[in-house]
């Protein structure tokens, strides 16, 4: 009824070489996303003018990367206020990644920036605003 077929199919399945996709482990990607958090909270230390705490958060980066990260460059004009609104987000979501993959470095350093943050937020308010 049906003739045997004689030739390799020119279709491939996904699962057929898994070898020739690359994958990342979940330590990897939150690797990844963690360094990324870090870069953009150290693009907004940079604009605030906090070379101390721009130094460490560089160096976290570069640990995560495995080389030293690119150092913003131009400035945005912004507020202090908005700036400091940013960076206090931003120091947030890398202190919940470091806190998903366990580094201790990066988590003490993320609850850090987010305390200075805040209480920069704090004295720039004026008294009675919310």
């Amino acid at each position: 009824m049906y003739e045997p077929i004689r030739t390799k199919s020119v279709h491939r399945m996904a699962d057929d070489a898994p070898d020739r996709i690359p994958h990342r482990s979940r330590e990897e990607e939150l690797d990844i996303q963690l360094a990324g958090h870090l870069a953009a909270l150290l693009a907004v230390t940079d604009e605030l003018g906090a070379a101390a705490a721009a130094e460490r958060i560089a160096q976290q980066v570069a640990r995560l990367r495995g080389a030293p990260p690119a150092r913003h460059a131009g400035l945005t004009g912004a507020d202090p206020v908005t700036l400091h609104r940013r960076a206090h987000a931003l120091a947030g979501r890398a202190l919940v990644v470091a806190a998903s993959r366990a580094d201790t470095a990066a988590a003490i350093l993320a609850a850090e920036r987010m305390d200075a943050h805040a209480a920069a937020l704090d004295e720039l308010r004026p008294v009675g605003a919310l």
